[in-house]
C-alpha cells in the first residue's frame, strides 16, 4: 500500500510528525511519501523517503500519476480534495487536523470544509484533540473519525547527558503568533527572575513563520521587561539536535513552558518528556492526554501568570517532585506514544476505508 501525506510547508511539528510516520510505516510494508506546497526549514532534517516540494498542478499530477497512491492524507487543506480529483487522482482521501489555533477558527474552518469533506473524504483524523473531535462529531456525523495520538521514537530521541549548565533555563518553542502565546511566557519568565536571579530564557522558533506584527510587539515586550540580557533566541535547530537542548534544560533545574492558548497534539511536549525535561503547560486541550498535574508535568490556568510562577518555582525547588515527574513523563512516552502503536492505529484506519 502507498500513502501520500500533504501539507503546506515542512516546518516544526508537521515536518517531524511526517518524518516519523513515514519511517515507521515502512516497517509495516507501507510506502509513504510527503508533498509540501512550499519550502520550509524542516528540509534540513534527514529523510530517507520521497519528499516533494511544489504547488504546480502539472508537477503535482506527475507525482500523483507516478506514485500510484492508495490513500492521500491531507493536513488542514480541505480545498485540495477537488484539486486532486481534477488532476486525475481516484484513490481515498483523508482529512487530518493537527490544530487550527483558536477554537473559533477551528469551527469556522471546519464549517467551511463541510461540503468538501462530505463530497470527497473517506475518513477524518486528529491526534486526540477534544474540541476537534467534538466538531467532527457535530459537523460530519456520517464520516468515520479516527483518533490517533502523535508518537515519538523514544529510543532515537531521548535523554542525552550534556555538560551541566551553571544556571537554570526555562524554554519555549513555537511561532511568534497569538495562539502560541509568547507574551505570557515572557511575563512568567520575568516574574520568575525575582526569585531565581540567574535564570535564563531560551526560545526556539522558525523565524520564517509567525506574524510580523506580533514580532514587533514581541521585541517591544522584551525591551519593556528588560529581558534582553537573559533571553536567547534559537532559530531552526535541526530536530535531532533538540534532544540535547531538552536534556540540558532538564538537567539545569529548569523546565519547558508551553503557554499555548489551544493545542492539538504537540510533539514538542512528547520530545521534552522523552528527554527528561519537565513541562509546565496551560490546560490547552490536546496537551491534557500527556500532562497530568504533578504526575507527568504541571498545569496552570491560561492567563494566570501568578499561578504559573508558583507552579514553576515548585517544579524547580521541590527536587523529589521534580524527579518523580521526569521519571513518570519519560515512562509515559516510552509506553503509550510509541511509533508501533501509531502504526497499528493508522493501518487499522487504512484497512477500514
Amino acid at each position: 500500500m502507498k500513502v501520500l501525506f500533504v501539507f503546506y510547508v515542512p516546518s516544526g511539528g508537521m515536518d517531524t510528525i511526517n518524518r516519523l510516520r513515514c519511517h515507521e510505516l515502512r516497517n509495516h510494508g507501507i510506502e509513504a511519501s510527503c508533498l509540501y506546497y512550499f519550502w520550509g526549514a524542516g528540509m534540513q532534517n534527514r529523510a530517507d523517503f520521497p519528499i516533494y516540494i511544489t504547488n504546480d498542478d502539472a508537477e503535482i499530477k506527475q507525482i500523483l500519476d507516478a506514485g500510484g497512491y492508495d490513500v492521500i492524507v491531507v493536513t488542514t487543506d480541505h480545498e485540495s480534495f477537488p484539486r486532486f480529483r481534477q488532476l486525475g487522482y481516484t484513490g481515498k482521501l483523508v482529512l487530518e487536523i493537527q490544530g487550527y489555533g483558536p477554537q473559533e477558527v477551528a469551527r469556522s474552518k471546519l464549517t467551511e470544509a463541510v461540503p468538501y469533506v462530505n463530497a470527497y473524504a473517506s475518513a477524518l483524523m486528529n491526534p486526540s484533540t477534544p474540541h476537534i473531535t467534538a466538531l467532527f462529531q457535530e459537523l460530519f456525523p456520517y464520516i468515520p473519525c479516527y483518533i490517533i495520538p502523535n508518537s515519538i521514537n523514544s529510543e532515537t530521541f531521548t535523554y542525552r547527558q550534556t555538560t551541566k549548565l551553571s544556571y537554570p533555563v526555562i524554554a519555549w518553542l513555537g511561532r511568534i503568533d497569538d495562539n502560541k502565546n509568547w507574551r505570557e511566557f515572557l511575563y512568567i519568565g520575568h516574574q520568575l527572575t525575582h526569585f531565581v536571579p540567574d535564570l535564563q530564557l531560551w526560545m526556539f522558533e522558525d523565524p520564517n513563520l509567525g506574524d510580523p506584527d506580533q514580532r514587533q510587539q514581541f521585541l517591544k515586550v522584551v525591551d519593556d521587561l528588560q529581558l534582553g540580557p537573559r533571553l536567547t533566541m534559537h532559530a531552526n535547530i535541526p530536530n535531532q539536535e533538540m534532544q540535547y537542548y531538552y536534556s540540558s534544560i532538564g538537567d539545569s533545574g529548569g523546565f519547558m513552558c508551553s503557554t499555548s492558548k489551544v493545542e492539538g497534539g504537540p510533539l514538542s511536549v512528547l520530545e521534552a518528556m522523552s528527554c527528561r525535561c519537565p513541562i509546565l503547560a496551560t490546560n490547552s486541550d490536546g496537551v491534557t492526554i500527556t500532562i497530568k498535574h504533578n504526575v507527568t508535568g504541571k498545569n496552570y490556568n491560561l492567563g494566570n501568570v501568578h499561578q504559573a510562577v508558583i507552579e514553576g518555582l515548585n517544579l524547580m525547588q521541590d527536587v523529589g517532585l521534580r524527579e518523580s515527574i521526569r521519571d513518570a513523563a519519560q515512562h509515559l512516552v516510552k509506553t503509550e506514544f510509541t511509533p508501533y502503536r501509531y502504526s497499528v492505529n493508522f493501518i487499522d484506519m487504512l484497512n477500514n476505508i
